[in-house]
């Protein structure tokens, strides 16, 4: 048959041309890749012609499955011009129409549009951790970095383990970051990380050198033994598997962590889309996906009508007017406007005082004025107790950093000296003292002697030209409890019975009485808005008791003490009676004792504080020369060439090569050799087959 005549017909076969891709399906729309078919073309064509008829560039209908991704014309233009990086990336022009990302921390993907998930510890205060195993060596360059959140000051960030030591600890201490390499080398933080912002934490592990960095900046180095990592070392992240071993870097971890890696490879908590190259996740305990908030406002912190309004992981208050402090635990009474007009408010720090007394005389004394005596019970520091004036003469008792002090100006000469005096001890002790001073009947020195609780404190003034109250029979002014009715300087306190030459200051209104006073000679209060309360107490310090957790309040005027269950302390039995709380274990774990603690130390560890390193090889039992290998828990002794024994003290005896039937083979430690049985036969003392 002639062969060309088998031939189909040229219109009887369908030919597919493609151009710029290969296997391009028609009915789906897109190029059908197959592994062994080359990338598709990315370029322009043009006058491309089959058979002297133009193919591109061609005129086709919208709605042709011909061609797919082609537009007219050849543009050029950079696409990195559109700004196709997100969230801050920097855009890289790679070739014609090309571009990569290169993603700001913490964005990963093709364009930095996928943040890595954060792991949220210590959600609702639980315990917990991640586990992470080491598949291939980092390198004798470690970089391990994260971005933390938290508002705690004390927890667990990041422990590398092998199965004999944790070589590399990181944990908070007074909101700074620590690190310690090979369980000694210890570094600190310069600056703070507790305030509830994302924070870049990275340590740097480089031969013998440690850096601790926030963000950029340098927070301190230090000399350090050289640290290797191993494939299957152990990363535990927050915390421990043993909480008590945990409570010795603060307890677990309470905040955020994100984007943790290990030089360039990942931790993920949970894994984020882009295929990246992370370490393998061994355990995740407690860790919750975001950053989410614990609801502070639950225990309603705000005191005093304060609205609470939650912040991450913490609250804040809005106060009333009159009320100030974190909690609006401080109630500012004064603007509350509690005072007479007459008088000023003074704030204290249970409430305020405003109680002022003014007295004058009736015009009708006539006797010799050369006493005062007055008592007290307060535990202010800063008080007028008495003060009086006319003209330039005047006499003021006060409180002075506690102490009683008199100052006196009196007399008809105007060449009279100021006297002053001052108790020795401090008086705002809560307790009733009493005080009597008076000028002595001696001619020509008149001394003011000031005469503090009956003699226990004797104060004798000498003055040459020092005069007498007398002033006072004329009307002055005489004021209790400050310097005047418009005097800040209020006294907060009791006051017993008061009197200027043997006349009694009344603290009854003439109004008061059923009867008014006979004597003759006597001071007058004057009309004022102000009136005492009789009796003497102080605040209602123990209502609402303030003593917590049991705690029995006694009150001992104006203060407080609170008797405490054994197990509790503090000035308000607010704290565990804990001897752990400061953590004096240096490498060990704390336990509580009933009296005391008890420190159960790391491997290599020992001193009551466990502080002390142990060197095993200080006294060893080596012999003949061998050197003492120092391990944790024992040390083992490398022998020289000639002597073997767990402690080297044995001869090393010679060893015979032997010619089996099978094998060749050496009998040691002065065995012969045995032919027929592939074995040794053993000198007394040894045995095994070679």
């Amino acid at each position: 048959m002639d062969q060309a005549a088998t031939l189909p017909e040229p219109a009887a076969v369908r030919q597919n041309l493609f151009v710029g891709a290969i296997g391009w399906n028609g009915a789906s729309g897109r190029v059908e890749d197959r592994a062994e078919d080359p990338p598709a073309f990315l370029g322009c064509f043009r006058d491309v012609l089959v058979d002297s008829r133009l193919v591109l560039p061609d005129d086709v209908p919208k709605d042709s499955d011909v061609q797919a991704n082609i537009v007219a014309g050849c543009s050029d233009r950079d696409k990195c011009e559109e700004s196709p990086c997100q969230n801050r990336g920097r855009c890289v022009s790679q070739g014609w129409r090309r571009y990569g990302c290169e993603c700001h921390r913490p964005y990963e993907g093709d364009d930095c549009a996928e943040e890595y998930i954060t792991g949220r510890f210590g959600n609702k205060d639980l315990e917990s951790y991640a586990m992470f195993s080491l598949e291939n060596d980092p390198g004798d360059s470690v970089v391990i970095s994260m971005f933390i959140r938290t508002r705690q000051s004390s927890g667990l960030l990041l422990i590398l383990a092998n199965t004999t030591s944790q070589y590399l600890r990181l944990w908070l201490v007074e909101g700074r970051v620590k690190v310690q390499v090979n369980n000694f080398e210890t570094l600190v933080g310069q600056n703070t990380v507790n305030n509830g912002h994302f924070h870049l934490v990275a340590v740097k592990l480089e031969g013998i050198a440690a850096t601790l960095f926030l963000s950029t900046q340098i927070q301190g180095s230090m000399t350090i033994r050289r640290v290797q990592a191993h494939p299957g070392d152990l990363v535990f992240v927050g915390g421990l598997p043993d909480s008590r071993a945990s409570a010795s870097f603060g307890g677990y971890f309470k905040g955020c962590v994100q984007d943790l890696r290990i030089n360039s490879k990942r931790l993920q908590f949970y894994p984020v889309a882009t295929p990246v190259e992370s370490y393998n996740l061994e355990k995740l305990v407690g860790v919750s996906e975001g950053c989410s908030s614990d609801n502070a406002c639950a225990a309603n912190p705000c005191l005093n009508g304060g609205e609470c309004y939650s912040m991450w992981d913490d609250f804040i208050c809005s106060c009333p007017p009159y009320t100030a402090g974190q909690r609006c635990e401080e109630v500012k009474w004064c603007e509350l406007s509690p005072c007479p007009v007459t008088t000023i408010c003074q704030p204290f720090s249970q409430g305020f005082e405003c109680n002022i007394l003014w007295y004058h005389s009736n015009r009708k004394i006539k006797s010799n004025l050369s006493s005062l005596s007055l008592s007290f019970r307060t535990r202010q520091s800063e008080a007028v107790l008495l003060h009086a004036q006319r003209e330039s003469n005047h006499i003021t008792v006060s409180l002075l950093d506690s102490h009683l002090v008199m100052e006196f100006l009196g007399g008809a000469d105007n060449d009279s000296l100021k006297v002053t005096a001052q108790s020795l001890a401090p008086l705002s002790d809560g307790e009733w003292h009493f005080v009597s001073i008076s000028k002595e009947r001696q001619i020509p020195t008149s001394r003011w002697i000031m005469d503090v609780d009956e003699h226990k404190e004797y104060i004798s003034v000498s003055k040459a030209a020092a005069g007498d109250l007398n002033f006072l029979r004329d009307g002055a002014d005489i004021f209790l409890g400050g310097l005047s009715q418009e005097s800040g300087l209020t006294f907060s306190g009791c006051l017993g019975p008061v009197e200027i030459g043997g006349l009694r200051l009344p603290f009854h209104l003439e109004t008061e009485l059923n009867l008014p006073r006979p004597q003759e000679e006597q001071f007058v209060r004057g009309n004022s808005n102000n009136s005492p309360q009789y009796g003497c107490w102080g605040a209602t310090v123990c209502a609402p008791n303030p003593c917590q957790n049991g705690g029995m309040c006694e009150d001992l005027f104006d203060q407080h003490r609170c008797t405490c269950p054994f197990e509790w302390t503090g000035s308000v039995c607010q704290d565990q009676t804990d001897t752990c709380n400061s953590h004096p274990c240096v490498y060990g774990n704390c336990t509580n004792l009933s009296e005391g603690y008890k420190c159960e130390c790391e491997l290599g560890f020992t001193g009551e504080q466990c502080e002390v390193e142990m060197d095993l090889c200080e006294n060893s039992s080596c012999n003949h020369g061998a050197t003492c290998l120092k391990g944790f828990q024992s040390y083992t002794c490398l022998c020289p060439r000639n002597m073997t024994g767990r402690f080297c003290e044995l001869p090393q005896l010679p060893a015979s090569f032997c010619v089996g039937t099978r094998w060749n083979y050496s009998c040691f430690n002065g065995g012969n050799c045995s032919e027929a049985e592939n074995t040794c036969y053993c000198l007394p003392g040894f045995t095994g087959q070679w």
